[in-house]
């Protein structure tokens, strides 16, 4: 008679017989895996959890601070939680812009940029704290608009062809203002220096406020100004509007004509404006926050303010937004070189 042998049960020790180090290891290993597993799922499902904040690069009155304070309701309609304006100025938005680069990008600081800080600055500061393309993830562009060439009411031209003729005869006696250096509106009056062969004086200011308040005053005789904040006081009768800085003319100022056909072709200069969050910022929160801004952009009340005030407004994926901001950093970086620009 043949005997079956079984083979023998692997003994296996009660977990509290195994030492006291091998049970810890096989518990961190344990918990870390499950936390890798579940953690991006965990961070898409529950945020945001507490006050966002909205870095806006300039002070308050400006339309950068007017575009994130009304997305900044619509977000917090959509989420419960606050969303906080958070105004720091200065540096043409260099400095703001260079906090949100540092922050925690967890979602919960979001920078407002604008051409100036997020295409124009890369080129234009040798020293600048952060890099424009890689110290940001590109959320989505939120409007863009042309710029208007805009005078004080006692300006003697009222075409751009006896601006030009002005400067010419009367070369660093005419000052222009800005936002800020390295801003859209300084860089679209070098643009305008270099192709029209003329010298005016910068004047930045901290702020698109502080450089309309000058020029109403006949501190300042011009001014590339944005077209939310002149609109109103071109309206007003306050200022003189002389050209568009777009390829076509804008239907709220259809008797103003383009710069470019005033006898600059091929002449065009928009400001824009885009959300941004730090680089590193998890994907599933990156997208979270570009279908809410999205939405936002998307509600009527936004079109009829914004787009009443000359504004087209965005929306875009964050890779639509990532090509776009990456276009403008080379047109611009040509526009600075041959400007010879540079802010120590």
């Amino acid at each position: 008679m043949t005997r079956t042998t079984r083979p023998h049960p692997t003994r296996r020790l009660p977990f509290a017989a195994v030492p006291a180090s091998a049970r810890r290891a096989f518990l961190g290993a344990a918990l870390a895996a499950g936390a890798t597993l579940l953690a991006p799922t965990a961070n898409a499902q529950t945020f945001p959890t507490k006050p966002i904040h909205i870095v806006v690069p300039f002070p308050p009155g400006g339309s950068t601070d007017l575009l994130a304070r009304r997305i900044g309701e619509k977000l917090h309609a959509a989420w419960g939680q606050p969303v906080v304006v958070d105004n720091r100025p200065g540096a043409g938005g260099t400095i703001g812009s260079d906090f949100v680069a540092k922050a925690a990008p967890d979602g919960y600081t979001l920078l407002m940029g604008v051409t100036g800080t997020n295409a124009i600055s890369g080129s234009l500061y040798p020293n600048l704290p952060y890099d424009v393309v890689k110290s940001f993830a590109p959320v989505s562009l939120v409007v863009s608009a042309p710029l208007v060439l805009v005078s004080t009411p006692s300006f003697p031209a009222r075409t751009v062809k006896d601006v030009v003729a002005l400067l010419k005869a009367r070369p660093g006696s005419v000052s222009y203002g800005s936002a800020g250096n390295g801003t859209s509106m300084h860089l679209t009056g070098e643009m305008f220096k270099i192709d029209a062969g003329v010298h005016m004086v910068h004047i930045p200011y901290r702020g698109t406020a502080g450089a309309l308040q000058d020029l109403m005053a006949g501190q300042l005789q011009l001014m590339f100004g944005d077209f939310l904040i002149v609109l109103p006081q071109v309206q007003a009768g306050k200022i003189e509007a002389i050209a568009v800085t777009s390829k076509q003319r804008s239907p709220l100022l259809p008797n103003v004509p383009t710069i470019a056909e005033s006898g600059y072709p091929g002449f065009e200069a928009l400001s824009w404006q885009g959300m941004f969050a730090p680089a590193g910022t998890p994907p599933a929160i990156v997208e979270q926050l570009n279908r809410e801004v999205n939405k936002a952009l998307a509600s009527p009340d936004m079109h009829e303010f914004f787009g009443s005030r000359g504004f087209t407004l965005g929306g875009s994926t964050p890779a639509e937004f990532s090509d776009f901001v990456q276009a403008e950093v080379t047109k611009w970086g040509r526009i600075v070189k041959a400007s010879g620009a540079k802010i120590e």
